[in-house]
C-alpha cells in the first residue's frame, strides 16, 4: 500500500471519528439539557460549535479542502462562550484580551473574504 493511500485512509478514519465524537457530544449535551429542563446561551453556543465542526467536515468532504474561515468562526464562537462562562466576576483585562482576540479573528475573516472576492 503506497504511503499516500495510507495517509488518505488514516485521514478519512480520523475525520469520521471526529464526526462521530461530535455527534456523540451533541447528543450528550441535548440529553443533559432535557434533564436540566433549561437552556442557557452558553449551551446554544456549544451546540453552534458542534454544528460548525460538522459543517467543516462536510465542507472538506465536498471540496477536499477546509475553508479557513470555518475554523476562525469556530474560534470566535469558542471565545464568546468563554466570555459568557466567566461571568461578571472575571478580571476586566482578560475580557479585553478575549474580545480583542475576537475582533482580530473577525478582521482576519473580513480580509480573507475580500481576497477571495477578488479571485
Amino acid at each position: 500500500m503506497p504511503i499516500k493511500k495510507m495517509i488518505d485512509v488514516t485521514e478519512k478514519v480520523f475525520l469520521i471519528t471526529i464526526a462521530l465524537f461530535t455527534v456523540g457530544a451533541m447528543v450528550q449535551e441535548v440529553m443533559l439539557l432535557i434533564e436540566q429542563r433549561s437552556v442557557a446561551l452558553k449551551d446554544l453556543l456549544l451546540m453552534f460549535i458542534y454544528a460548525e465542526v460538522l459543517g467543516m467536515l462536510g465542507a472538506f468532504y465536498s471540496s477536499h479542502r477546509i475553508p479557513i474561515t470555518i475554523p476562525l468562526v469556530i474560534a470566535m464562537t469558542a471565545l464568546s462562550r468563554l466570555i459568557i462562562l466567566q461571568g461578571k466576576d472575571g478580571d476586566p483585562s482578560i475580557l479585553l484580551y478575549e474580545s480583542g482576540a475576537i475582533l482580530m479573528i473577525a478582521i482576519a475573516c473580513w480580509v480573507i473574504s475580500k481576497i477571495q472576492d477578488r479571485d
